[in-house]
């Protein structure tokens, strides 16, 4: 699914206006974008548990690494397939971690943090689209709008953590049966968008939220193996990097081929 260039009247703009800084919404777009959320949630736990960093120190190298990188992004005035999607993967571990964090230091209950993120996603939401009058991802081109688009992804990931803990674990179903339900889910989305005419920015986005659970339901039955909700059993250093070399490979296919830029000239 994709999203139309928005029609409505001249937004205000803050800051320079360049290309568009996101990927054209493709079959590659949604792949990638689910093994980024897997490797969010298996790189966490690789770096806090296997290789004993803690939840403290995973989480200040995560957000520093982030920075860094959100600096570069932002730099550039067009998409750049490794900088955009090295952004994605690192927002997708601090993200889980930010749940980790309330979850397993402050002790806030999973039925607490996920609708607190959701709320926190929607004022967000709500304040992009009073100031923009659109949500599109096919308009951000300018520096404001890029802001409220990492920030609106950083909370996707936190309450997609929340969101995917909560059916797997908490509600005791376990990792296979969550996987069914959230790919059933974005499945009755795609049809509602392409069959029902469902609003192509509001399938875009409530897709994009789902993939998360579905990403951390993914890692967790690949990475675990428990009696209680199932697994593979491969490990999270395993796994994390089968998927993170899936990702370098479609990555630099992308980089090669150009086949996720959207057509565009600069704009004023």
């Amino acid at each position: 699914m994709s999203t139309p260039p928005h029609q409505a009247r001249k937004p205000l703009r803050l800051g320079r206006t360049m290309l568009n800084k996101v990927p054209e919404v493709t079959l590659f777009f949604w792949t990638i974008k689910i093994m980024c959320t897997t490797v969010g949630e298996t790189a966490a736990d690789y770096l806090n548990m296997n290789l004993g960093f803690g939840l403290t120190n995973t989480t200040i190298a995560s957000g520093a690494l982030l920075a860094v990188l959100l600096v570069v992004q932002f730099r550039l005035r067009r998409y750049v397939p490794f900088v955009y999607w090295s952004v994605v993967v690192v927002i997708s571990v601090f993200g889980t971690l930010i749940t980790d964090n309330m979850t397993d230091r402050y002790n806030v209950p999973l039925t607490t943090s996920t609708p607190i993120f959701a709320v926190i996603l929607a004022i967000v939401f709500a304040i992009w689209y009073g100031v923009e009058r659109t949500l599109s991802i096919h308009t951000i081109f300018t520096t404001r709008r890029e802001s409220f688009y990492w920030l609106a992804i950083l909370f996707t990931f936190a309450m997609g953590t929340a969101a995917g803990d909560l059916v797997a674990e908490k509600f005791s179903l376990g990792y296979g049966p969550s996987i069914a339900i959230w790919g059933g889910i974005i499945a009755a989305i795609t049809v509602g968008h392409y069959a029902l005419r469902m609003n192509a920015v509001l399938a875009f986005w409530l897709a994009y939220i789902l993939t998360r659970p579905l990403g951390a339901s993914i890692g967790d039955f690949m990475s675990q193996h428990s009696h209680k909700y199932g697994g593979l059993g491969l490990g999270t250093t395993g796994t994390s990097y089968i998927f993170l070399a899936c990702i370098l490979a479609l990555v630099a296919f992308l980089t090669i081929t150009r086949r996720d830029q959207t057509s565009q000239t600069e704009t004023a």
